[in-house]
């Protein structure tokens, strides 16, 4: 393959403005119980080792994004990174407050976190500020795809359940799919090239999965319930059902490999519509939420 550099002008984003939503969540005892994933054993483990990860790995987004700000020349872009930046604020600060309760409630998140923050202080050392923004650029596909499969699967919202932390997911989601051009377009508007871009994120999907599913097992071995195997048998069915890990998931992740990719190959636009009204309308899920 050779090194290319797409024009920034490439799959530019639909003009949509980037809010930055101030939000608050209650993660009172009651709302948020042991096994909250529609009491799913692995599921909940899973997302509270992703909800873990979350605010260091939001920080370490921004920082990436933040170092290029006095180079982009584009004014709309340039916005956009604005409230790129407000958004993953926002997130980074409500996945603190959630990852305490899950802490209480048995999750070994304040240890993640830790982890987390120490790898990327390691990367931030270590990799050149264009490899960083290629970082950010990879695994904000990843969370923008996890992010539409939720908005768009009645399956995968059930299995959240429908307590504090599905509205929380929801939110987050929402605002993944709105800004997760950003950081893409920036790497394109400094001159990051398609080969290093493709190469980080195939390192990427190794270091994300492979992480995940090391911190997902360890969480569960401490906890009771993994070792009733009737218990564990019946989250490991559900697993391998889950629209998380089907066919178009997988396809949709490996198409940020494709030479010319763009995340607005993939339009959202009507998804977008859709759940900006059923959540943060007059009578959304989560106006009430809104500060």
């Amino acid at each position: 393959m050779s090194v290319m550099t797409v024009p920034s002008s490439a799959g530019a984003a639909p003009k949509r403005a980037i809010k930055t939503r101030r939000m608050k969540f209650n993660y009172a005892p009651g709302r948020v119980d042991r096994h909250y994933a529609n009491d799913d054993l692995i599921m909940s483990h899973i997302v509270a080792m992703l909800s873990a990860m979350f605010p260091e790995g939001e920080d370490f987004f921004v920082r990436s994004v933040r170092h290029y700000a006095d180079r982009i020349t584009d004014p709309d872009l340039l916005e956009a990174v604005k409230g790129f930046t407000g958004q993953e604020t926002m997130h980074g600060r409500e996945h603190r407050a959630l990852n305490e309760r899950l802490q209480e409630l048995g999750y070994p998140t304040r240890r993640v976190d830790r982890l987390v923050k120490s790898d990327l202080a390691r990367v931030e050392r270590r990799a050149p500020h264009k490899v960083q923004l290629a970082i950010t650029a990879a695994l904000e596909h990843y969370t923008a795809t996890l992010a539409e499969r939720l908005l768009s699967n009645e399956q995968a919202r059930e299995m959240l359940g429908n307590g504090e932390v599905r509205n929380v997911l929801l939110w987050h989601a929402v605002e993944e799919s709105e800004h997760k051009a950003v950081a893409f377009d920036v790497y394109r508007a400094v001159g990051g090239t398609e080969k290093m871009r493709i190469r980080v994120m195939k390192l990427m999907t190794w270091s994300f999965l492979l992480g995940t599913i090391m911190q997902t097992l360890l969480s569960m071995l401490a906890d009771r319930a993994t070792y009733n195997p009737v218990r564990l048998a019946r989250s490991i069915k559900e697993l391998r059902r889950s629209p998380f890990l089907g066919k178009e998931m997988v396809a949709a992740i490996k198409d940020y490999n494709r030479v010319g990719f763009h995340p607005n190959d993939h339009d959202n636009t009507e998804l977008l519509d859709y759940w900006t009204k059923e959540l943060f309308g007059a009578e959304g899920r989560l106006a009430g939420n809104l500060k």
